[in-house]
């Protein structure tokens, strides 16, 4: 099954998830292929959205022309479900994001919302984060050799992402051959680098549901505590 099937399946299984609530919504987009397939089926609950927040600028334009209102943090107190993809999910839902380079804005509406949907497939599942995906870090641009280094120094190998300016007007640095150890942990280390803008690694703020896709159908996964 190619993936463009996949992205659909969880797309719709997202969709019907929210029809169910049977109320309105405020609600959160992600940016990337994923997050495209689940706006092209946004048709199907434009009911129940009261208005939307977009975390980017292309999000922002594919909603602004499928006739949906379009709202800042400015403008409301929290988002009742944000739904976006992601490069990694691992069993407690955690995530790698940012290989589409939105990350600190997905990481913004993700933390603003009540439930955080995200919509996967099955290759994208793993048991260790990291491992295969790099780590993308959004920099301020003066900082990039400095935070090159210190990267360097926690065993990082920094990549810098070539021709790559987020919506922020920043860059970003992909570490790659990082152990991340415990997700929360490393995501606390990478923040708090002077510089550092966010990082991919969403742990502390993991996903509360992950729906998942493969060539049998769709399934749903919740976070898995120690």
């Amino acid at each position: 099954m190619d993936s463009e099937k996949l992205k659909e399946m969880v797309a719709q299984a997202a969709i019907e998830h929210i029809q169910k609530l049977d109320k309105k919504i405020v609600l959160g987009i992600g940016t990337g292929s994923t997050a495209k397939a689940f706006m092209a089926k946004m048709p199907l609950i434009q009911k129940q959205i009261t208005t939307t927040l977009a975390s980017s600028i292309e999000t922002q334009n594919i909603l602004a022309k499928m006739g949906f209102e379009i709202s800042t943090l400015g403008d409301i107190r929290k988002i009742d479900i944000y739904v976006d993809g992601a490069d990694e999910v691992n069993k407690y839902c955690e995530m790698i994001k940012g290989l589409g380079g939105a990350l600190t804005r997905e990481k913004v509406l993700a933390s603003a919302s009540d439930e955080f949907i995200c919509i996967v497939d099955e290759t994208k599942m793993v048991s260790t984060l990291g491992v295969d995906k790099p780590i993308p870090v959004e920099v301020i641009p003066m900082a990039r050799s400095f935070v090159g280094r210190e990267i360097v120094e926690i065993g990082g190998q920094p990549v810098y992402r070539v021709g790559c300016q987020t919506d922020n007007g920043n860059i970003i640095l992909d570490i790659r051959n990082m152990k991340i150890g415990i997700p929360s942990d490393m995501e606390t280390i990478l923040t708090q680098i002077p510089g550092v803008v966010e990082c991919g690694i969403f742990a502390k703020r993991h996903a509360n549901l992950v729906i998942v896709s493969n060539e049998k159908g769709v399934s749903k996964q919740y976070p898995q505590y120690m």
